[in-house]
């Protein structure tokens, strides 16, 4: 248990975190901000970045905690909460394809990015968060990812950062090559689930989405956006796979320092997957029970949305506080390779897969 001086120095911590994060939400509802469709929480790490690198150094050292705080559990319970979005009902919804071609698209991301980490000779951990970025759902699997590989905040800033530009280079993309006639191999249908497998953030997705079709009348902007949720709740299957996988690889690199046999390492189970699977189930029996056909008119939903978007907020001002541009310069260009690398995959190789599952079925 904390002391009474302790607590309250963390206390301090997350209520500078918080002032952060009201800013950050304030910042996000001006029309330019809301036109590059960034979220409060790309806008709360660029602040906490800012903080990082000219007031950092000159407030109390005690209110650390308070910032560790929210980048752990508050974090955790964010990540939770964020399965109040989704639905089962929602995978039904757009059918088997979708499911596929988001299930290719995470595998190859993740295990393709890890390869070409090594061949790039970049740091695991960095090379992990940022194909998880790109893989799953931008920077909330970045967050939800970082408990699991437990590297530097730094790193994950980096990962977010990737996932920030390639995110939003495909919301301007996106619309062009569908304007163009360089996505007229694809069906209506095809260009929804192409756009929602392939893009980063949720956000990026319904801005691409509602910029190909603003009335949703061909239904890609709808199509779209339950397709990236798809990808979103692989999150927590994929989080445990990770935390077997890092078990393994810490074990291995724990016998090679010592030189001696290792012992077992411990495996971090991520519960907090567990509960964001558990709350998906809740609410989609919230759904049946209310009898309504989105999540947004479940009673409260919009509240708990609200709640749950500051949380994240909050946790990602507070890795950007522990992001200094010396740490960036440490890190190099090599994250952006990758990520860029990444990125040719999702839109060429996204193209030919979704045109042959979609064909398929």
């Amino acid at each position: 248990m904390l002391e009474t001086g302790g607590r309250a120095d963390t206390l301090h911590g997350m209520l500078r975190i918080a002032l952060f994060s009201f800013a950050a939400f304030y910042i996000a509802s001006f029309p330019v901000v809301k036109r590059l469709s960034f979220s409060p929480l790309i806008v709360g790490i660029v602040l906490g970045m800012l903080y990082a690198n000219s007031l950092r150094n000159k407030l109390p050292e005690t209110w650390v905690p308070g910032i560790k705080f929210c980048t752990k559990q508050v974090l955790r319970w964010g990540i939770i909460l964020y399965g109040f979005r989704l639905t089962l009902a929602q995978v039904a919804a757009v059918g088997i394809p979708a499911v596929v071609v988001d299930l290719v698209v995470v595998t190859v991301t993740i295990l393709g990015g890890v390869l070409l980490g090594r061949l790039l000779k970049i740091d695991g951990d960095t090379a992990l968060m940022t194909s998880t970025g790109s893989a799953i759902c931008g920077a909330a699997a970045v967050l939800g990812a970082e408990p699991v590989v437990k590297c530097e905040g730094y790193k994950t800033a980096i990962a977010v950062s990737t996932v920030v530009i390639f995110g939003t280079l495909s919301m301007f993309l996106y619309p062009i090559m569908y304007r163009t006639g360089l996505l007229d191999g694809l069906s209506d249908t095809g260009v929804a689930i192409y756009t929602g497998s392939t893009l980063h953030e949720v956000a990026h997705v319904a801005g691409a989405g509602n910029a190909m079709d603003p009335t949703d009348s061909l239904g890609i902007a709808g199509t779209a956006t339950i397709t990236k949720m798809i990808r979103v709740m692989m999150l927590a299957p994929v989080l445990v796979v990770m935390s077997f996988a890092l078990a393994g690889r810490r074990c291995r690199e724990t016998a090679a320092t010592a030189g001696a046999k290792a012992e077992k390492s411990r495996i971090t189970i991520p519960w907090f997957a567990f509960g964001f699977i558990a709350v998906i189930c809740l609410n989609s029996l919230l759904q049946h029970w209310c009898g309504v056909e989105s999540v947004r008119e479940i009673p409260l939903n919009g509240t708990i949305e609200y709640i749950d978007t500051f949380m994240l907020t909050m946790a990602m001002t507070a890795l950007g506080t522990d992001t200094s541009l010396d740490k960036f310069r440490q890190a190099g260009a090599k994250p952006f390779v990758l990520a860029g690398l990444l990125y040719v995959w999702l839109v060429v190789g996204g193209y030919f897969l979704t045109k042959w599952v979609v064909g398929m079925m």
